[in-house]
């Protein structure tokens, strides 16, 4: 359950320009070095890393330091930080500065800079910018999801129920395996809208896709601020016990299995 109480002594919508400006700066950061060529190094995780992934760590963490000094800072790009110091935080900035760093690599500019406050273990604020098109999507708690195109006004977006003829999935291009395969087939009747990083929770929250499992391994900053941009469209991030997901709640920065889903109380779970 949503604590609608959370966040209500800050000015979200007046932070939330802010961050929407730091996710633009981060992008143009981003674009430097996609049109430039750029070299690629593995992670102790052995996931990928570019030099824009570390532009975008630099030009957030720094923004954030500015506008919000005594708020810490957790980004993918981070130095560890244990649970124990972790465990203090009510309320700190989770960041992926590059979400879709494989989607970067093969250049098709399914990529985003995911920027998310956090307050007692729920994402208040989301903003979410696409370098490659300037496309915004950011929400915060209480004041609705909203999509911006360049050069026009930003629109509310909004969920849809589940659609009763064939259900509309969005499923990741990096990503797939057999337990995804067997959970589609029970699901029945559907098609695949195959798209890259937060972007197929972006397709939820404006109601341009039904579903999204993700039924393998994600971090805490892939989900943070497509969470509350979900949550505020009208849809929800569960787990697959259909509780919605919660943060810096454990050691492990690992997610559990999740859905995105948009309106309804339809029980996903059950396809398991």
């Amino acid at each position: 359950m949503i604590n609608s109480d959370i966040g209500k002594e800050l000015d979200l919508a007046e932070i939330v320009k802010h961050i929407i400006k730091l996710s633009e700066e981060a992008g143009a950061g981003i674009l430097k070095v996609y049109e430039s060529g750029f070299s690629v190094t593995d992670k102790k995780d052995d996931t990928p890393l570019t030099e824009a992934d570390l532009a975008a760590h630099n030009i957030i963490t720094k923004g954030l330091a500015k506008l919000t000094p005594d708020i810490p800072v957790l980004s993918e790009e981070s130095d560890e930080i244990s649970f124990a110091e972790r465990s203090s935080w009510n309320r700190y900035w989770l960041i992926d500065p590059l979400d879709g760093t494989r989607e970067f690599i093969k250049q098709n500019g399914e990529f985003t800079v995911n920027i998310a406050l956090i307050d007692r273990g729920e994402s208040i604020l989301g903003v979410i910018q696409v370098p490659v098109n300037s496309i915004l999507y950011y929400a915060w708690r209480n004041g609705g999801a909203w999509k911006k195109m360049p050069d026009s006004p930003a629109e509310k977006i909004e969920a849809r129920y589940p659609s009763e003829e064939q259900l509309v999935v969005a499923g990741s291009r990096s990503h797939s395996n057999e337990v995804i395969t067997n959970f589609l087939d029970k699901v029945g009747s559907h098609r695949i809208f195959p798209m890259g990083s937060s972007l197929k929770s972006c397709l939820i929250a404006e109601g341009q896709a039904d579903l999204y499992p993700r039924l393998g391994p994600t971090s805490e900053w892939d989900t943070a601020a497509a969470q509350c941009i979900v949550e505020e469209s009208g849809g929800q991030l569960t787990d697959t016990a259909m509780r919605p997901l919660r943060y810096n709640t454990k050691e492990s920065l690992l997610n559990p299995h999740f859905f995105v889903f948009g309106k309804g109380e339809h029980d996903w779970s059950n396809y398991l």
